[in-house]
């Protein structure tokens, strides 16, 4: 592998087809997880469930003990944006929930996010649902632009495009927060910004791999993070939603590496077909 100007891991064919194994892995394990999403379930609970299915298949959480961080996954609720700490909470009928985790598998690391209503679209609050439908078209969006990107930039700058033009109540994007390369390590350079600036960012090549990560708000912007160091959370108290997936750049084309199907069903109707690594 080589390294960029910016320290850019670009991965073989080979490495990121290990990748797409520990991605695939990790989205099973969030579709088990999210299965069991119901009013009365604590955030704990689900943490166990994550890390039994990542357990059965080899694997472990690449979020437990990172930088001290004490569980498998992050749930965030309601006006906590990312990082949620798992707990004792039980769930409401209603609440916002954005789950994240990760997967390492064979040395590679998979990292994906879902927003999900508590109870159903019969519980949602038509805001909040519209909310994480609209962060998670605008990943679509910035993953379709990748497709032909030639740097980085011009994934936030679809994001940006897509959430401004959204018709409706304003949404903000949060700046805080931002998506990164993926490989060996968890995070990696380059950043991978959600929103439009006169950055180009890192021309794009096959062999970057990325998580592209959109986290929207109702409300304002301002952040703070809570006593236990990692909650972060609203100023305003606005719901927010947080929908991610890892993405791999190869010479035939992009591959959804923590979609079921590389992201295909999605990606189909912007114009774009992924094509599997070679």
């Amino acid at each position: 592998m080589a390294f960029g100007q910016q320290r850019i891991e670009y991965k073989t064919n080979e490495q990121m087809r290990l990748m797409a194994a520990s991605g695939q892995l990790l989205s099973r394990a969030l579709d088990t997880t999210l299965a069991a999403v119901r009013p009365g379930i604590t955030t704990l609970e689900l943490d166990g469930i994550f890390a039994d299915v990542l357990a059965a298949s080899g694997s472990v959480s690449n979020f437990l003990g990172y930088s001290g961080y004490p569980a498998s996954i992050c749930t965030s609720v309601n006006e906590e944006v990312v990082h949620g700490i798992p707990s004792d909470r039980p769930l409401q009928a209603g609440d916002i929930l954005s789950v994240d985790g990760g997967a390492v598998l064979q040395g590679w690391h998979s990292d994906s996010a879902r927003t999900v209503i508590v109870g159903g679209q019969a519980a949602a609050d038509p805001d909040d649902q519209r909310l994480s439908d609209l962060t998670e078209e605008s990943l679509w969006r910035g993953i379709a632009a990748l497709a032909a990107a030639s740097h980085v930039g011009e994934i936030g700058a679809a994001i940006d495009d897509y959430v401004s033009a959204a018709p409706g109540p304003a949404l903000g994007i949060l700046q805080d927060y931002v998506g990164h390369g993926i490989g060996t390590a968890m995070h990696m350079p380059p950043d991978v910004l959600n929103y439009r600036t006169s950055s180009k960012g890192p021309r794009v090549r096959p062999g970057l791999c990325l998580a592209i990560e959109p986290m929207l708000v109702r409300g304002g912007l301002e952040t703070h993070v809570l006593a236990d160091d990692w909650t972060v959370v609203t100023a305003d108290g606005a719901r927010a939603a947080h929908w991610e997936h890892s993405v791999a750049v190869h010479e035939a084309g992009i591959w959804v590496l923590t979609a079921a199907d590389g992201g295909a069903s999605r990606l189909a109707p912007l114009g774009v077909i992924p094509t599997p690594i070679p």
